[in-house]
């Protein structure tokens, strides 16, 4: 679509990234300004959120190299190409490791775990959201063959040459499908933040809607990867349900593990 915003020579500036940045920008604004409402250190949540907006980064990467295995093993040198570099990733991958990162932060910085979450919640949804449109203006994470009306045609040769997406066929726009559902989350999450409610309340609400969505939404995009266990699914729609699950007790309010207080 528009891989590029600015082209000088060999140098460009990559319209997803410029839009991953937006992204991250609108995501802390919204975390910050819940997490001031719910009288958190907004020094802390500020450093928290780059230091997982960086390990995001690495664990989506991770998470590519070892679901393409089999590709970045027979080709090595691509690891380290602009495509690769320019690619989004695996999203789960990025939120996982961004997860586990957190869970040891806030335990050295003494911030609640899960009223911590909660704020972040909307806000990584919001940035999701933002970010997905990046995915579309680059061609990566495209859908699958498509015969509806709103099916979207690629054709610049720059955005099959950076993310390999094909060119002259219909596809899902499912990179939009996704914005919009993840934007459409951000606007839920945020009205229920506003409200009283038990910690991990929103973080529950997350996991499991967009886990749902996610669950969906990948019968749409299309998938080189064969499917795991021999079964209908794939590995990121088996996450999806994991963390779904993983969710319900805490939208629920069954979850007390983690409502210690951080040591």
């Amino acid at each position: 679509m528009f891989p590029k915003v600015i082209s000088i020579g060999s140098f460009f500036l990559p319209t997803y990234g410029l839009l991953v940045t937006l992204g991250f920008l609108t995501g802390i604004a919204l975390t910050l300004r819940l997490a001031r409402r719910a009288g958190l250190d907004s020094e802390k949540v500020m450093n928290l959120a780059v230091y997982c907006a960086l390990t995001g980064l690495a664990g989506a990467k991770l998470l590519m190299f070892v679901m393409d295995f089999d590709y970045y093993s027979r080709n090595p040198g691509t690891i380290f190409s602009i495509s690769t570099l320019l690619s989004a990733g695996v999203y789960y991958g990025g939120f996982l490791a961004a997860l586990i990162f957190a869970w040891f932060y806030m335990r050295r910085q003494g911030l609640p775990w899960l009223a911590t979450a909660d704020v972040f919640a909307p806000g990584v949804a919001l940035g999701h959201a933002v970010g997905r449109l990046g995915c579309f203006a680059a061609g990566c994470c495209w859908g699958a063959l498509c015969e509806r009306p709103w099916a979207v045609t690629f054709t610049s040769p720059e955005a099959h040459e950076l993310t390999g997406v094909p060119l002259n066929l219909p596809l899902h726009p499912a990179q939009l499908y996704e914005s919009v559902a993840a934007g459409l989350l951000a606007w839920w999450l945020y009205r229920q933040s506003l409200k009283s409610h038990a910690p991990g309340r929103i973080l529950g609400m997350y996991l499991v809607l967009y886990g749902i969505a996610r669950l969906i939404l990948e019968t749409f995009r299309f998938h080189e990867q064969a499917l795991p266990f021999g079964g209908p699914l794939t590995w990121t729609q088996w996450i999806a349900v994991g963390l779904a699950v993983c969710g319900l007790p805490l939208w629920r309010g069954t979850f007390t593990v983690l409502r210690r207080p951080a040591r």
